[in-house]
């Protein structure tokens, strides 16, 4: 079952909550922000206890 995770656009700042499956272990990924619509690079870690860490960075930042 998904995870919510929140997290903060890099380009408009707004709060946005992405849903991350953490059965597919560490991966990475481009998601549009749902506020202003520009595209955020997710990079997702899955730490020892399984539970998910991102990362979101502008598209060209990462």
């Amino acid at each position: 079952m998904p995870t919510p995770c929140d997290i903060s656009c890099p380009y408009c700042g707004e709060p946005i909550e992405i849903l991350v499956d953490e059965s597919a272990g560490d991966q990475f990924y481009i998601e549009d922000c749902q506020v202003c619509c520009r595209p955020i690079s997710l990079s997702v870690r899955i730490d020892d206890d399984g539970e998910p860490q991102v990362n979101a960075a502008g598209e060209n930042d990462a």
